[in-house]
């Protein structure tokens, strides 16, 4: 890649750092200052918020710096680069996990009402979180321990996982389980909320509580409808390119452009920022 690419790429790169810290950091401020938003699965929120504000601090950063000072980039058997690899891994999917696990929350409020508080007890919600960081942490840990490997991508300026023949295995176990499955399960609950939602918008309805009843008009079903197509469109447009050059690069042994590895990368990434947003949208 060129310098001026690599002077693009960084500025990119920056660009989504500064929207990442900045949407999260709104994101934990809004959960934090409203009351009324907590709830006993607000922790899965703060989980994928947490992962993306974390990807905003290091992976994104780093991806700059390296770009411009050290295109040729680190050791891949050295300290900082296992450590590196190891954090966007775990990170990536903590918070693709993190996510559909709050669009299985939702989705259980919107779809069992009535039995809502007995399905999601602060207990239960603590257990999900638990188990995701969990298998966050194991699957991340396999290359440290011989099972795939990290190295240094030239073409993605990153210490990440190596896609290539000989990871065959890791990289298919972790592209259908850490990241392609939560994706389907996130669009799937998402496009039935939104037949849900399509439905609920023709005639409106009325909520109830403890107290009394209130009409809840249609423009409030059509704009969840909206927030939650964006977040399907969202996660399909920035993990389909690195899912398709990750598996390419790992069943062919062939290596991809660099200009459309770095973007992929680069959109991966820029999801972290995209998720906040969004999210941000809906606790209005």
């Amino acid at each position: 890649m060129t310098a001026a690419l690599r002077t693009v790429y960084a500025a990119l790169m920056l660009v989504s750092s500064v929207a990442c810290v900045c949407g999260n950091l709104l994101l934990l401020a809004v959960l934090l200052l409203n009351k009324e938003l907590r709830s006993e699965t607000t922790g899965l929120v703060v989980s994928f918020s947490v992962s993306d504000l974390a990807l905003g601090l290091s992976a994104l950063p780093l991806a700059a710096h390296t770009s411009l000072t050290r295109p040729s980039g680190y050791p891949g058997a050295g300290v900082f680069c296992q450590g590196s690899g190891f954090l966007f891994l775990l990170l990536l999917t903590s918070s693709i996990h993190s996510l559909t696990w709050a669009t299985v929350d939702k989705f259980t409020e919107i779809c069992f009402a009535l039995s809502y508080s007995r399905i999601w007890t602060r207990g239960r919600s603590r257990a999900v979180l638990l188990a995701v960081w969990l298998f966050c942490v194991l699957n991340a840990a396999l290359p440290l321990v011989g099972f795939g490997s990290y190295d240094y991508s030239e073409r993605r300026f990153l210490c990440c996982p190596s896609f290539g023949p000989e990871n065959c295995v890791f990289v298919l176990l972790w592209i259908s389980l850490g990241i392609a499955a939560p994706i389907v399960t996130t669009c799937s609950l998402y496009g039935y909320m939104v037949y849900t939602a399509r439905k609920q918008a023709r005639r409106g309805t009325f909520v109830c509580n403890e107290l009394h009843c209130f009409y809840v008009p249609a423009n409030v079903y059509l704009r969840s409808s909206v927030v939650m197509v964006a977040t399907s469109a969202c996660l399909l447009l920035c993990w389909t390119p690195f899912i398709c050059v990750c598996l390419y690069e790992t069943l062919s042994g062939q290596q991809t452009p660099p200009l459309t590895c770095a973007l992929s990368v680069w959109l991966v990434l820029t999801s972290s920022a995209l998720n906040s947003w969004i999210t941000c949208m809906t606790q209005t």
